[in-house]
């Protein structure tokens, strides 16, 4: 039986995937509501399965055994039978439609596996290889589910994926320390006067590692910048979104750098009403068109930009996905995060009493 496409899935696991990354993955939630609902509820849905992927590996006492499940269930999914969760039915959807290459899903659950494996980076085209596995890959699938499958703007969307995936180390660095890991390339570390081994076992903020998070977030900055002009080329109901993923990201960078640089002791969040900010200056971005940027894609991405390219074309042409009317959703939006920050606040107030 060919699985519905996600306009068609049922509402139920529609609102299951989007509650998954609402409690999950909120800056890409905020994101996603700025998309068309064309674009939309697939992107949810790609999401959701890889949320679900990654919290099954890291539940899992055996993340080996999980990857394994993982697999077998991403075969499912493939032969059009996915396991009865509404990622699965709703991700199964999004594959056949948007003729999804198996490779790009294939390298997110390699990601995992490195993770599970306690895998360290010496460099930081080592550490790129990482994070094609588990952002560049899904910035590839986006790219495809918004109609885009030319060379260049594959290669821009890995950037930004990738480019996502710097910022987040960079913001985690204590919090990855406490469960065992260490993902800022090992030399970075070892030239700034710090042994990982020792750093691990007592991690502690210090200008010396200030100055590794910074290379780190310099480096994704110059991929943010790349993937600009890879927004510019999608459709024009897609532009706003992805500008607001890109900006959303790279300020985490800059809340990184306002607290000079320690993501040890504490971890890095954007408020509200920059978000808000951001969005309107998404918008801006959005009608301000950039010439592509030829740039070949990195080493590390272009097995997925060149799985990606070679599919066969997305049943819908891009221009078809309109800008519906952006303006009241990025209101909509913004009243939103002011009332999840209220409630937030009163939360923390209450346990603080």
């Amino acid at each position: 039986m060919r699985p519905r496409s996600p306009e068609a899935a049922a509402p139920a696991d529609i609102a299951a995937c989007a509650a998954m990354l609402r409690q999950g993955s909120r800056t890409f939630f905020a994101a996603s509501l700025v998309l068309p609902r064309a674009v939309r509820l697939p992107a949810t849905a790609l999401y959701a399965f890889c949320r679900l992927a990654d919290d099954a590996v890291d539940a899992e006492r055996d993340p080996r055994g999980a990857l394994a499940r993982l697999r077998e269930r991403l075969e499912r999914v493939y032969a059009g039978r996915p396991a009865d969760t509404a990622a699965e039915r709703a991700f199964a959807g999004v594959v056949a439609r948007f003729a999804i290459p198996r490779a790009l899903p294939e390298a997110l659950l390699e990601g995992f596996e490195w993770d599970a494996g306690g895998r360290r980076y010496e460099t930081l085209a080592e550490l790129n290889a990482y994070a094609a596995r588990v952002a560049g890959a899904v910035g590839a699938m986006m790219a495809l589910v918004m109609g885009a499958r030319s060379g260049a703007v594959l290669a821009r969307a890995c950037d930004l994926g990738v480019a996502m995936q710097l910022t987040n180390i960079a913001r985690d660095v204590g919090e990855d320390a406490r469960l065992g890991r260490i993902y800022l390339p090992c030399a970075w570390l070892r030239e700034a006067g710090i042994d990982p081994d020792a750093w691990l076992a007592r991690p502690a903020h210090s200008e010396a590692l200030g100055a590794v998070v910074q290379r780190l977030l310099d480096a994704a900055d110059a991929l943010y910048a790349r993937a600009a002009a890879g927004v510019s080329a999608l459709p024009a109901g897609c532009r706003p979104g992805m500008h607001a993923a890109r900006l959303l990201y790279a300020e985490i960078g800059r809340e990184v750098e306002r607290r000079g640089l320690d993501s040890v002791t504490t971890r890095a969040v954007v408020p509200a009403a920059r978000k808000a900010q951001l969005l309107w200056g998404a918008l801006a971005a959005a009608a301000r068109p950039q010439p592509m940027d030829a740039s070949p894609p990195l080493a590390e991405t272009r097995f997925l930009v060149e799985a990606a390219a070679a599919g066969h074309a997305a049943p819908e042409p891009a221009a078809r996905i309109p800008l519906w009317n952006v303006e009241a959703r990025l209101a909509r939006i913004i009243d939103l995060f002011e009332r999840l920050e209220r409630r937030e606040q009163v939360a923390r107030a209450a346990g603080r009493a």
